[in-house]
């Protein structure tokens, strides 16, 4: 017998629509037209100039051969610009690729390559990187340049300026909605556990979710006032830009991450909230007291990286900052696990409170399943707080998979659940508590570091005969590149030349600081144990 549930009851135009975050500013545009929509400086723009400056840009690109299944790039700050390229650019059905600015030109040339850039957006204050990432890559993308009115002026790359472009673009440009809500919106690339960085490829089912999942687990309200302390380029923002459109928010864009201009903009523009990895958290903990006199109201603030120390958790609370600690991957769109706040906790003191916040949580609204699993037995471990096991994920804010690799899309999604490499228990109360994170990685400022791309750049000094990197707890950025290190017979290095050799060969945000000269521990087949590399690390 058939379901009568599905007898001429299809899909119609009427009746289904494809999920898209691009609705929400379309929406903002006309509900909120005249509400402040982006600040920077001097500059305040409304919800419908943000959508017709957004609709303009995609018009531009379209008179550039920009469409469907392109790669458009941009090497930018938190400004208008990056905002609006989070619509502009998925409204002609390309995918919008945000680089991290503090790569070097090698792994800019690699991701460029990777994913067949055709057009770039790069911010003047980045063009010597930029340029020379250029000349090592492969392809040769269409370079428009974004001129910061608050900044130097800088080399021109291109063949016109983001403005230009801007003003040759038509504002009433007729976008459309993606045929399939499975059809990629974002491209970002992580270090995973391998030197080569993977594409992390969003789609637009899965960034709607997560942008509503972010104000539902938040208890957003409209209008908030949100400001950028976490860079856009970093999944997406967390998918905090589709979010501020969804409420009607106003986006105030902080290029530098200045405590002073920080608590300047709290108390001038009357932020709301703000994420940002730990070492945010911290300069605002750790701020002067004349500063944090400057804040008179309560601020929800978001962290996620590294867990944060306690003790910064526990500053924020005394100084009027409402801390909620979140969890996850670029694979899943950022944070997909909260630490759900009861209402009986409130009771509690400061640190107590702060302890019950340093947890990862549970999953948020856009995710089915968030579980702890034995890797031997593969079931879920006991809630002991004890039983260390693997976090996996299961729903519609995981990612697409990584561009053009197979095998590690096998690997990640082996056994229907999305393998996270990072190990964590699970509570009595049902939340998780991260224990180690994947043994590769290191979270340094909230960007990921892969240590085997540090060990690779050791390994090039001709006198460097072994070595290994691990994470070293860091009070500024919760974790820094720690190198263990032994020479080749007879030679001699200092811990300063090797340091500069390794600032030559990859981004300097990834140099180890500290170097530590001997025979490395080894198992009975010859493998490194970083096990114990881990413990000295944490000694030191």
């Amino acid at each position: 017998m058939k379901n009568p549930y599905e007898l001429g009851l299809d899909k119609n135009e009427a009746n289904y629509v494809p999920l898209s975050p691009l609705t929400f500013l379309k929406r903002a545009a006309y509900v909120y037209g005249e509400k402040t929509s982006v600040v920077y400086g001097k500059s305040r723009y409304t919800w419908k100039e943000t959508y017709e400056r957004s609709c303009a840009l995609a018009s531009a690109l379209k008179q550039h051969n920009i469409g469907q299944g392109d790669t458009v790039s941009i090497m930018g700050y938190n400004t208008p610009e990056m905002y609006e390229a989070h619509f502009g650019v998925p409204m002609t059905g390309a995918v919008l690729h945000s680089i991290n600015t503090r790569l070097d030109a090698k792994n800019i040339a690699f991701m460029l390559d990777h994913a067949d850039t055709k057009l770039i957006l790069t911010d003047t204050q980045s063009s010597v990187v930029i340029e020379r990432a250029i000349e090592l890559a492969q392809c040769d993308p269409i370079v428009i340049d974004i001129i910061d009115p608050n900044e130097p002026e800088g080399k021109l790359l291109g063949v016109k300026t983001y403005d230009e472009i801007i003003s040759s673009g038509n504002k009433s440009y007729e976008w459309h909605l993606p045929e399939d809500e499975w059809a990629a919106i974002s491209l970002n690339y992580t270090s995973g556990t391998t030197g080569n960085p993977k594409g992390v490829v969003y789609h637009h089912r899965g960034a709607y979710l997560n942008a509503i999942a972010n104000i539902v687990g938040w208890e957003m309200s409209k209008h908030p006032i949100y400001l950028w302390t976490l860079p856009m380029f970093h999944c997406n923002g967390w998918c905090f830009p589709w979010t501020l459109a969804a409420v009607g928010g106003t986006n105030i864009c902080l290029r530098n991450i200045i405590v002073e201009d920080i608590y300047s903009l709290i108390a001038y523009e009357q932020v709301t909230h703000f994420c940002g990895a730990p070492i945010v958290h911290s300069m605002i903990a750790n701020a002067p007291d004349d500063l944090k006199k400057l804040k008179k109201h309560k601020v929800k603030g978001m962290v996620a990286g590294a867990p944060p120390p306690v003790s910064i958790l526990s500053l924020m609370e005394e100084n009027g900052f409402d801390i909620t600690h979140v969890y996850g991957l670029t694979e899943t769109y950022g944070p997909s696990t909260l630490c759900d706040w009861d209402e009986h906790w409130d009771k509690l003191s400061a640190d107590e409170k702060a302890t019950i916040k340093s947890s990862q949580g549970v999953a948020n609204h856009a995710m089915e399943d968030l579980i702890v699993i034995n890797p031997d037995t593969l079931k879920p471990v006991p809630r002991d707080g004890l039983t260390m096991g693997e976090v996996m994920f299961r729903g519609n804010n995981t990612m697409k998979g990584y561009l053009k690799n197979e095998t590690a899309n096998e690997q990640v999604f082996k056994g229907g659940l999305l393998h996270s490499g990072d190990l964590a228990v699970v509570l009595p109360n049902g939340y998780i508590q991260l224990k180690d994170r994947s043994k590769d990685i290191i979270i340094s400022g909230g960007e990921n570091i892969s240590s085997i791309e540090v060990e690779n750049a050791l390994f090039r000094h001709p006198k460097i005969m072994d070595a290994a990197v691990v994470a070293k707890p860091d009070e500024k950025w919760g974790e820094t590149p720690c190198a263990f290190v032994s020479l080749k017979e007879g030679v001699s290095l200092s811990e300063g030349e090797l340091i500069t050799f390794v600032r030559s060969e990859i981004a300097h945000f990834k140099v180890p600081k500290y170097i530590v000269f001997g025979p490395l521990p080894k198992t009975s087949t010859g493998k490194t144990q970083k096990f114990v590399l881990r413990e000295r690390a944490y000694k030191l």
